[in-house]
């Protein structure tokens, strides 16, 4: 067989069921053998939110999202994508088509070194240089994106490797590579540490981020928190660890976080961070945050412990398996006054300012909505204000939270919305944007149609880069620059043009009843929210 088929083969031995991508001379072998297979290809309209819709289906199916771009300005487009998935730690095996072998560093048509442009941001990358190592180094890469600290898989195949014949397909049954062997099995040890200091503690808290997510542990945090009586914040990542209205769950932390959440983490004795990077946006002061305080880092990445934050008690393995075997320790303290104190903390909120009522309000409107979504939703947020509204409005009952966090990219909502719906096609998913943010990837309504694969879409209208804005207005004393979208298509005329369904909501007097007629139809719809543009919540 050709080496394009070879490729097409690997992803059907790795149970691949689609493929998001934007075809190009260099992977058009690959594309043509794909024809021979039942895997979908799914053509997006730019690559860039190839990469983000393989993120949205790996991060809801939990299986490592495949992306596919041809060689030049097809690949290097990928790399936003790419980058985002690895401050996130999102497993993808992205496939980008090369020049011919012989032409390589002679500067020829639509050459560009992806390997070396993504070193700094992938988990490893291959430029395939036999025909024959093509079976071996797609189960390597389908392992090493999807084990450990999961995250991105570059794998660069010049057209001539694709055009050449392999004598013979063998798809390795295992993977053994000596310098790559991530810990799974926690320390006995170290988990005696870690239950003797939580029976000393008087104040503990949990800070669970996207690590918990990737392991699947959601349940096993839940009923060892329970269980023990130990109360839980996240960061932006870990939201939907536990579900919001969880009484033992006080919140997301952070610059943007709830305060009582920070307030929790400030006052406790010990702090126990799990699957968490102790990154700047959820802790801005870590020697404050850990003076005085035991320190627990449980991570599957040993690069991320004591990174940021010196531990007092480190923690190395799968954060599921770790939970396993803590739940058959035994902890022997009485927490239920610490609780109390949280709920002090939480009663004592002041309430926030509300925005001119000629619009919407963007928080009571994102609680409204999550009121009435399905239990198990999939609510994919954007980046901006309207990532902050639904990080601290947004209801997860039992469904996922999907956003940017470690990279913050505009534009990831659509097309990560898009894989998700993939991934689930039977859930409701919605997509959250801002008026800027939706024009980075509108183009992606397109794929929504092609491919049958509806999402709703809401986008928050207030005429501005909004996040910008405020900080230019606290910064600048409100000298904004580059941040007007005057200019903007009208949402509704736009929506008619790919054949999609357009809501719009000025105000709050009929909010419920068009809600309900947004979640009503099974189409594709946009939901074109108005909001005061110089809304800022307080």
């Amino acid at each position: 067989m050709l080496g394009a088929d070879a490729m097409a083969k690997c992803l059907e031995a790795e149970g691949v069921e689609a493929v998001f991508g934007y075809p190009g001379v260099a992977i058009c072998p690959f594309f043509n053998s794909m024809l021979s297979n039942n895997i979908d290809r799914i053509l997006v309209r730019t690559e860039q939110n190839a990469a983000h819709a393989a993120n949205g289906y790996a991060r809801v199916s939990g299986k490592a999202g495949v992306c596919v771009a041809t060689s030049g300005p097809g690949a290097t487009n990928l790399i936003t994508g790419i980058a985002t998935a690895y401050a996130d730690s999102i497993p993808l095996v992205c496939i980008t088509g090369q020049v011919d072998s012989s032409l390589l560093g002679s500067d020829v048509f639509q050459e560009a070194d992806i390997t070396g442009a993504v070193e700094s941001f992938v988990k490893y990358s291959y430029l395939i240089r036999k025909v024959e190592d093509i079976p071996r180094i797609f189960k390597e890469a389908f392992y090493i994106a999807s084990t450990g600290r999961r995250g991105p898989v570059l794998i660069d195949v010049p057209i001539d490797i694709q055009n050449s014949t392999l004598n013979k397909f063998k798809y390795p049954e295992e993977v053994n590579l000596r310098t790559y062997k991530p810990t799974v099995k926690g320390h006995a040890v170290q988990i005696k540490k870690v239950i003797n200091a939580l029976s000393k503690a008087k104040r503990p808290i949990i800070c669970a981020g996207g690590g918990v997510i990737l392991s699947g542990a959601q349940k096993e945090l839940q009923e060892f928190s329970h269980k023990n009586n130990i109360p839980v914040v996240s960061t932006m990542m870990g939201i939907g660890v536990m579900p919001t209205m969880d009484p033992l769950y006080f919140g997301m932390v952070g610059n943007n976080g709830k305060s009582y959440a920070n307030r929790a983490m400030n006052d406790s004795d010990l702090l126990v961070m799990i699957g968490a990077r102790v990154a700047d946006r959820a802790v801005s002061q870590p020697d404050l945050v850990t003076e005085n305080t035991v320190v627990i880092h449980i991570d599957v990445d040993p690069a991320e412990i004591g990174k940021n934050v010196g531990p007092t008690i480190p923690l190395v393995g799968d954060i599921k398996t770790i939970f396993e075997d803590l739940m058959d320790k035994e902890i022997d303290a009485d927490y239920s006054e610490w609780i109390d104190t949280l709920n002090t903390y939480k009663a004592d909120v002041k309430p926030r300012k509300k925005p001119d009522d000629k619009f919407v309000d963007p928080c009571e409107f994102i609680t409204r909505l999550s009121q009435k979504l399905d239990d198990d939703c999939i609510y994919v947020a954007d980046v901006g204000q309207n990532q902050m509204w639904s990080c601290g409005y947004h209801i997860v009952k039992k469904g996922q939270f999907l956003t940017s966090g470690g990279m913050g990219t505009m534009g990831y909502s659509i097309p990560a919305a898009i894989g998700a719906r993939r991934a689930a096609k039977d859930r409701q998913i919605v997509a959250v944007c801002g008026d800027g943010s939706f024009q980075m990837s509108m183009m992606e309504l397109a794929t929504m149609q092609q491919h049958k694969l509806p999402v709703k879409i809401i986008i928050f209208h207030n005429g501005y880069l909004g996040l910008v804005r405020e900080y230019q207005y606290n910064t600048y004393k409100g000298n904004y620059s580059v941040v007007d979208l005057s200019g903007s298509p009208d949402f509704s005329i736009l929506a008619k043009a790919y054949g999609i369904e357009c809501i719009v909501a000025e105000n709050m007097s009929d909010i419920d009843e068009k809600i309900d007629e947004f979640l009503r139809l099974k189409e594709p719809v946009i939901m074109d929210v108005m909001i005061d543009p110089m809304y800022v919540v307080k």
